[in-house]
């Protein structure tokens, strides 16, 4: 077996490369950003890896990456399942695996309190069929990964790109939460379906209109862009109608400084009934062992400015509209086309929040035909 070099080459999806002690670290947002507000929310989504891959072409039979995961474990609420890896062989997946060891953070939901728990580093091993094919490992969505060795029994080199790039910021259901693994969150879906190369910028618990975050999609370069917005303004009762209208303006304006004519598409929250009609915040609350959301606003504050879903599209829908008249490239789609009315019966939100594996496919279908049939589609 031949050890690798892990250079940046090998690695997408990452706006930055950490040199950490236990190994090299992806991040989602640069450097410059996790210093202006170090809030461990956002730390702890941005450093778990949805949509970064080690991306290589090689004739090995058999390829093995050491890791040193952080698991995030919440107090009260049942275990998260395992980190999956995913490998794909020219463009199928054709295995899944997860590792173990690592360091586990418990959670206090309530609190915000955490302990930590160190551990061991940990290997997944992939068998391929060999010659010339190109691979990509996808990291686990919830699991920071520093990467430790990667070995391979026959020499690797980094692959090309396969196609325009597609830069994606929205919440925790973009990050990936309720998907079966890393390549099938709704966006990598989405993005296989189109032929596109994914950078997910989904965190959870943190699409709350960051100028930060604005200002590192400015700075990443895109073919196309997209802003799914709203749950998480609503859910942490982070700011007024009269706030949210202008968050949004600024944050279009400073993408705009450096995609002025990018096709880019803002997309509102899917349906979510618990925040349709009711301000935030959203609660944790534990049942049987499982763990459920619920809204805890009061409707009747709402024409004070209080925001709830409905608010917040017609909000967007408003903003899009006005702004279309100097900004031709800038759409508009409802969140409630991907997942709305007609799916809760069938497709219900297992903690009233969150997708299962099953909408996310849905929903990654319906966006590649809505959005790349679509403002994203090529001439």
């Amino acid at each position: 077996m031949q050890t690798i070099d892990l250079v940046p080459d090998l690695i997408r999806g990452a706006l930055d490369l950490e040199r950490t002690a236990e190994g090299l670290l992806p991040h989602r947002l640069p450097a410059w950003a996790r210093e202006q507000y170090p809030d461990p929310q956002i730390l702890m989504a941005e450093s778990q890896p949805s949509g970064v891959r080690l991306a290589f072409r090689t004739a090995a039979t058999v390829v093995e990456l050491d890791t040193h995961r952080t698991v995030v474990a919440y107090r009260g609420a049942p275990a998260r399942p395992e980190g999956v890896y995913d490998l794909v062989v020219d463009g199928d997946l054709t295995a899944s695996a997860s590792t173990g060891g690592g360091t586990v953070v418990t959670v206090d939901m309530l609190s915000g309190a955490a302990e930590t728990a160190p551990g061991p580093a940990g290997t997944v091993r992939f068998a391929l069929p060999g010659g010339e094919r190109d691979v990509e490992i996808w990291l686990p969505t919830h699991e920071t990964t520093r990467l430790v060795a990667l070995r391979a029994d026959a020499p690797v080199r980094a692959s090309s790109g396969t196609g325009r790039v597609w830069v994606h910021h929205g919440s925790s259901i973009s990050h990936g939460s309720g998907a079966a693994g890393p390549t099938r969150t709704w966006p990598a879906l989405a993005a296989r379906a189109a032929g596109v190369e994914l950078v997910n910028l989904g965190f959870g618990g943190s699409a709350l209109l960051d100028p930060f975050t604005a200002r590192a999609i400015r700075d990443t370069p895109a073919d196309v862009i997209s802003l799914k917005l709203g749950i998480n303004v609503v859910n942490a009762d982070l700011m007024r109608r009269r706030a949210f209208v202008p968050a949004v303006h600024g944050f279009l304006d400073t993408i705009r400084e450096g995609h002025p004519t990018t096709p880019l598409l803002v997309v509102s929250a899917v349906l979510c009934p618990i925040h349709e009609d009711t301000p935030g915040p959203g609660m944790p609350v534990f049942e049987n062992g499982a763990v459920r959301f619920t809204a805890t606003g009061d409707p009747a504050e709402v024409p004070t400015g209080r925001l709830t879903l409905r608010v917040v599209r017609e909000a967007l829908e408003q903003i899009v509209a006005q702004r279309r008249a100097t900004d031709p490239h800038l759409s508009y789609l409802d969140g409630r086309e991907l997942y709305g009315e007609a799916d809760v019966e069938e497709l219900p939100l297992p903690d009233a929040l969150h997708p299962d594996a099953a909408t996310h496919r849905r929903m990654g279908e319906r966006f590649a035909a809505l959005a790349f049939e679509g403002p994203f589609r090529t001439s």
